[in-house]
């Protein structure tokens, strides 16, 4: 059976990804609003929290069981660290310092770092020349949709640009370590509120010795909306979808999708607040696109096999 990174994905996982992108897309835009009331550490243990008991009441209404055993506790706080406990820090600290925008085009480096660990990590999600050249051209495509006025202010604010990098790189080794359900025969709703659930327990302590948060004052309705937002779609919903496509499609694949926020960023800009939309986005989303097609290979298998009978 050929392994998920090294075949193309299917039209529903395509359709899945292009889901989680949007999902996670809005993200940088709850945090952003959430940021104007809430300290980063407290923004996090509401979105984990949240996310955590919208996940155990759906296993219940489900009659699924939490998963038991050390062993499986054990890989959800792993997971929790890498998936939830270091980037969203990370992004919510950076967040305070730079736009969302600029940050999930710098979280868009995910890939990168994705092929490069699981070409070391793993034997079945190898680095190969047309992946390589996919995720330099999804790259160079982040770049001119971002363009030379906000490349111009990549030297400001440099510790907390490199928080949202260290937070991509989190993610890649998120994306491997997550493998690791599926062969524990775990599946995706409960992988999700494993990790979701390991992450508030990791968190929690922390926020209150560190935010105090019961100094807080009351947030506006629109924070709480934004943080309901956070938790409910761009955590709980988007990582029942995460771990589906991770067991399916690879770790690989699966870190594509951020190369897909900005574009859906761009887009739900252009067609639910009106916002202008000019030409070197549209390069840049061809040049994203390109560099899907490759990583992908669906085309390029295709040219290779010539009119050789059944190959894809």
């Amino acid at each position: 059976m050929q392994p998920a990174a090294n075949r193309p994905m299917t039209p529903a996982e395509w359709g899945l990804l292009l889901g989680l992108s949007v999902l996670w897309g809005g993200s940088f835009f709850f945090v952003g609003i959430a940021l104007s009331a809430l300290p980063p550490l407290t923004l996090v243990v509401l979105r984990v929290g949240l996310a955590a008991a919208i996940l155990a009441l759906v296993l219940r209404l489900r009659g699924i069981p939490m998963p038991r055993g050390a062993s499986v506790w054990r890989a959800f706080l792993g997971a929790a660290f890498l998936n939830n406990a270091v980037p969203f820090c990370l992004i919510a600290w950076g967040q305070t310092y730079i736009a969302s925008g600029l940050a999930a085009i710098l979280n868009a480096t995910t890939p990168l770092f994705g092929v490069l660990v699981a070409h070391v990590l793993t034997t079945d999600e190898r680095l190969t020349a047309h992946r390589l050249a996919g995720v330099l051209a999804g790259l160079a495509g982040v770049a001119v949709m971002v363009g030379p006025s906000l490349l111009a202010g990549l030297g400001a604010e440099v510790l907390a640009q490199g928080a949202i990098l260290l937070a991509a790189l989190s993610y890649a080794f998120a994306g491997i370590y997550g493998r690791r359900f599926k062969r524990m025969g775990i599946p995706p709703l409960s992988a999700a509120a494993g990790q979701v659930t390991a992450a508030t327990a990791l968190l929690l302590p922390v926020a209150l010795a560190v935010d105090r948060p019961w100094t807080l004052g009351m947030p506006p309705l629109t924070v709480v909306a934004a943080v309901v937002g956070l938790a409910a779609l761009s955590t709980a919903f988007a990582y029942v979808i995460f771990f589906r496509l991770l067991a399916s499609a690879g770790a690989t694949n699966l870190m594509l999708v951020t190369f897909l926020i900005p574009v859906s960023a761009l887009l739900l800009g252009a067609l639910v607040l009106g916002e202008p939309v000019v030409p070197r986005q549209l390069l840049g989303m061809a040049l994203i696109g390109a560099g899907l097609v490759a990583i992908d290979g669906r085309l390029l298998r295709r040219r290779g096999a010539g009119v050789v009978p059944g190959r894809s």
